[in-house]
């Protein structure tokens, strides 16, 4: 065999050996070390993302681009949204809004779940209301909010029906999707080993599934937390009490932009929240546990 020449720069060997230290330095590292490290890197990227646009919405109002009443400087909204923490009026804002979107998410989750099963599995149903739950998908749920309002009055009944109008076709859909992505040998070995339609559904297609059903799972609460948004913004009543969305709607009817920005920061929030506080980790060990986590860092 010829013999391979070495490098004379000797690069290659260089950057090999550093690398194999480099892991070899990670796995020395202590397990509680290499976990804050972990989170830091998690953290960090999004903490400067924030800080550069605080630095930017500074400057920009710095230049005066646009009247106070339009653009107001980072400081005001914070010292509206600190106003609110401190006379704790914050607290009844978020649960009002908070509770309805869990508890529609949660009746979404029970009617979608059998629903995307029947959908996935019935040729039949499939082609009956297939198509009407991917352009129920695709509906604006303020569209439903007049009707509901008709329908139900100024009650939680109509904002309950728009979140579940918001919910239910994005979790069927996901739990189609992700039944319609497992192996075909699956259903048929649980067949053979006495499976039999709810067991099957809960031994076999469910645990299988499982990876597409939470991506529906996500975007059927994203679909919800938009859907109870539009539904507090439009039905306004003092029986409803005061959601965020009706805490943004004061803001624009006072033509009060501190509030208005307040109430939209505070929706992120509840958002992002609930993605980094139960979605992303229950997706990570989802994924962990098939071999599929890495694209999750």
């Amino acid at each position: 065999m010829p013999r391979s020449e070495p490098d004379p720069t000797g690069t290659s060997t260089r950057s090999g050996e550093g690398d194999v230290g480099a892991g070899l330095d990670a796995l020395d590292m202590p397990v509680a070390e290499r976990r804050s490290r972990t989170r830091l890197a998690a953290v960090l990227p999004p903490l400067v993302a924030l800080l550069a646009l605080v630095v930017l919405w500074q400057a920009l109002w710095a230049t005066a681009w646009l009247p106070e009443y339009r653009l107001p400087a980072p400081l005001a909204v914070w010292e509206v949204f600190w106003a609110l923490v401190e006379d704790g009026q914050v607290w009844g804002i978020l649960w009002t809004s908070v509770h309805r979107a869990v508890l529609g998410f949660a009746v979404g989750i029970l009617i979608a779940t059998p629903l995307g099963l029947l959908v996935a599995r019935v040729r039949l149903v499939r082609a009956a209301i297939g198509p009407l739950l991917i352009g129920l998908q695709s509906l604006p749920s303020v569209a439903w909010v007049p009707a509901a309002v008709l329908w139900f009055g100024l009650t939680d009944a109509a904002i309950y029906f728009v979140v579940l109008l918001g919910s239910v076709p994005s979790i069927a859909n996901g739990l189609v999707s992700g039944i319609d992505q497992i192996d075909p040998a699956l259903p048929r070995v649980g067949r053979v080993l006495g499976a039999r339609r709810l067991a099957a559904a809960r031994h076999v297609l469910l645990p299988a599934a499982l990876p597409g059903y939470l991506g529906g799972l996500k975007q059927g609460w994203a679909f919800s937390w938009r859907s109870l948004m539009a539904a507090e913004l439009i039905a306004i009543s003092p029986q409803l009490g005061v959601g965020l969305g009706t805490y943004l709607s004061q803001g624009q009817a006072f033509n009060d932009m501190p509030v208005v920005i307040a109430a939209i920061l505070l929706i992120l929030l509840v958002g992002m929240g609930i993605e980094l506080l139960v979605f992303r980790p229950v997706e990570r060990s989802v994924l962990r546990a098939r071999g599929l986590a890495g694209g999750l860092g």
